[in-house]
């Protein structure tokens, strides 16, 4: 993997802050040297030159601030620290550990390592099987079994020494039958840690980790006493295993980054770099879905060599939100003398207030979702693009560093389930370009978003901002006091806890703009013991960049089933009036106005276009209609009556329906051919206390608010009709 660093980057220690808290700046630069930091206000994202344009107000009569940059690591990986083994007298000691690989190791990396000064112990595994190195001073003694490992089977690996006769035992043994494959070697002078070092699990090297392993470990174990084979290798371990002197249990504290050990000395460890857990063990039997109802079955701890946490730089700067800021998009505008980059972030009202009637909801799980989406698509007409544009210059696929996305893999290609917002996120930058978009911009999330901001600018709109942490973090509370709340246009992400203050805050008298589409659809966990942290797992149904394992469809954050919303009972349709049915490449459609929306009860939101169909421009893909689509069904929880207002016509040739309206190719759940699924709906409804829903169901919705060089035409003047009337000004 590559080890390719930006000039200047960072992150913020959160995505957002009120008046008088402080956001913490960590910088890393290439080379240290000296660097700037000024505040800027983000306007609009949108690079193209047909578009708004990248607008930023100066505030660095605010906040500018000359420091002196470091170069800070990043240390990808995932493994177990023990920092305290096991105290032993001299005599013979094996280690073992189940693994299971996926897919063939590139390199071998380190199963079981026990390490100290002048000494070192380590199990190796790669695709010519299990090797092992016992260094003692100047002295490597290797070993090697010289079998290939088998792939997606489990494994049992053992190491024993011993001192007395200078013996050194290396096997490894599919626990499902088979012979095993063990390598002797006699050893001049052995002698062996006695446990006041560390041990390290899915790597080695304490001081500076490396060689690690992808794939699921389970049981790893230090045992007193020497061992020529292993009978059954599929022997649990347990505290009254014989010979135990230390052994981890992951079936135990699985909510936890904690690693316990169930042997008689308590040598509990931690994980680095969030692995994953909960995770089918070698002996899960499928009686059981949920690791919840038998632990024991979800022993395993699936380490990955790319998995990258918190990446734990120090603050370089500080920045305490003046009481006077108004609420809204920021950024810090960091400069050294090879580079720039803008760390973005948002400015709440204080706490308890609203200093407009309008809040913007931003997306930040889904921008955390997507944070460092490596897609592949960076070639030489997408880069020739962004330096005509003078876009942002950077692209995930290119800086493998800072970790990847949820929509990426691991490198034996099961997926990935945690994404960080405590690392340089490329994708949420002013200017990122997603697509090299042949009628638009091709901005997808965070600088898509901005077309609304940059709207509600020029529209002369009061608007506070507020995000989608917050909103999880303090419920309806949040949401009281702004008579509408406006969506992003891919609200894609969200826990219980939004989804319930949303629900809550549109059955009482509050007002929801839905601008977008496939929006609340996956389900996710985040947890106070893992901040900064978003789980996801990929269960069953739904269009999917991966898919989770049987068995591996609960979170081990909060425990509960993950996977699609529509799953947990909680459909878009319930909240939205609409939800996702079909989807296709980034490009986009009109609408066609329903009988509906010239009713005397709706006519007002269509005041002042004109003819039957509109949208069919546009920066996102070059319609209003376009790349997913969402459609309301009152079978799904749209209320019975929702007014569907406009819709969507002939979707180009690359739409399809989505999985989870279909029983077979040809039978949809509705009833109704699956092409005519492919279709975005406008819908309207008010809700029994008071309030009112207004969905768009499209994500390039928001890109068409522009026309002709302005915030303007037919998609612009329902907005605003719509806006005005909810937010009564």
């Amino acid at each position: 993997m590559s080890d390719k660093v930006l000039p200047i980057t960072g992150y913020l220690d959160r995505f957002s802050h009120r008046p008088g808290e402080m956001f913490e700046a960590r910088v890393s630069l290439r080379e240290a040297g000296p660097a700037r930091a000024r505040l800027v206000r983000v306007i609009s994202g949108d690079p193209n030159p047909q578009g708004p344009g990248l607008r930023f107000e100066d505030l660095s009569h605010r906040f500018d601030h000359n420091f002196t940059g470091r170069s800070q690591p990043i240390r990808r990986g995932s493994y177990a620290l023990i920092s305290r083994p096991p105290r032993r007298s001299a005599g013979a000691c094996t280690w073992t550990a189940l693994l299971r690989l996926a897919a063939a190791p590139r390199a071998p990396g380190a199963l079981v390592s026990e390490e100290q000064p002048g000494l070192a112990v380590t199990i190796l595994v790669g695709a010519d099987g299990a090797s092992a190195e016992i260094a003692c001073g100047d002295q490597v003694h290797r070993i090697a079994t010289g079998a290939r490992w088998p792939l997606r089977r489990w494994m049992r690996v053992w190491l024993s020494a011993d001192p007395a006769t200078g013996r050194i035992v290396l096997g490894q043994r599919a626990i499902d039958g088979g012979r095993a494959a063990v390598a002797t070697e006699l050893v001049q002078g052995l002698s062996l840690p006695d446990g006041a070092g560390r041990v390290l699990i899915a790597a080695r090297d304490a001081a500076s980790p490396r060689d690690h392993v992808t794939g699921k470990v389970e049981d790893p174990a230090i045992l007193a006493g020497f061992h020529e084979a292993w009978p059954q290798p599929d022997a649990q371990l347990s505290p009254s295993t014989p010979g135990l002197l230390a052994g981890w249990d992951f079936s135990r504290d699985i909510p936890t980054q904690r690693v316990l050990d169930i042997g008689p000395h308590a040598c509990d460890g931690v994980l680095l770099n969030v692995p994953t857990r909960a995770m089918v063990g070698a002996r899960w039997s499928g009686r059981e879905m949920c690791w919840r109802y038998a632990p024991r079955d979800y022993g395993a701890i699936q380490f990955n060599a790319d998995d990258l946490g918190d990446c734990g730089w120090g603050t370089d700067f500080s920045f305490t939100v003046p009481e006077d800021l108004r609420s809204g998009a920021y950024a810090f505008h960091i400069t050294c003398a090879n580079g720039e980059d803008w760390l973005p972030f948002y400015v709440l009202p204080p706490r308890g207030t609203a200093t407009a009637p309008v809040a913007f909801l931003a997306s930040t799980f889904t921008y955390q979702a997507y944070a460092n989406h490596a897609r592949g698509n960076a070639d030489a007409a997408y880069k020739a693009r962004v330096v005509s544009w003078a876009a942002y210059p950077h692209n995930p696929d290119d800086y493998p560093i800072y970790g990847r996305s949820t929509y990426n893999r691991h490198p034996d290609n099961s997926g990935i389930a945690f994404s960080s917002r405590l690392r340089p996120i490329l994708t949420m930058r002013p200017g990122f370009l997603t697509f090299n978009d042949q009628r638009g911009s091709g901005l997808r999330h965070y600088p898509a978003d901005t077309h609304i901001l940059a709207w509600l600018e020029a529209r002369g709109i009061p608007f506070d901002v507020i995000t989608d942490e917050d909103l999880h973090e303090e419920g309806q509370a949040l949401l009281t006091n702004y008579r509408v709340v406006l969506t992003g246009s891919h609200p894609e992400y969200h826990t219980l806890a939004t989804l319930d203050a949303l629900a809550a805050y549109t059955r009482g008298r509050g007002r929801l703009m839905y601008l977008g589409g496939n929006g609340f659809y996956w389900r996710i966990a985040v947890a106070q013991t893992l901040p900064g942290m978003l789980e996801l797992r990929r269960a069953e149904g739904g269009i999917r960049a991966w898919a989770a394992e049987p068995g591996e469809y609960y979170h081990q954050t909060d425990g509960a089933y993950g996977g699609l919303w529509r799953r947990n009972g909680r459909p878009p349709q319930m909240l939205a009036g609409v939800g996702f049915s079909g989807q296709g490449l980034f490009e986009g459609t009109h609408y066609r106005l329903l009988p509906a929306a010239r009713d005397p009860r709706h006519a007002w939101i269509f005041e002042g276009v004109q003819g039957e169909t509109f949208g069919g421009y546009g920066l996102s893909g070059g319609g209003a209609a376009g790349f997913e689509l969402d459609r309301a069904d009152v079978a799904l929880g749209t209320p019975e009556d929702t007014a569907i207002l406009a819709r969507s016509e002939d979707p180009p040739a690359s739409f399809v329906t989505v999985p989870e309206e279909l029983l077979s190719h040809v039978n949809t759940v509705t009833g109704e051919k699956a092409d005519a699924l492919k279709r975005a709906e406008i819908v309207y409804f008010d809700t029994p206390g008071g309030g009112a829903v207004f969905a768009t169901g499209s994500i390039t919705w928001c890109g068409s608010l522009w026309q002709d060089g302005a915030f303007q035409g037919p998609v612009s003047r329902i907005m605003e009709n719509v806006l005005r009337r909810f937010a009564g000004t």
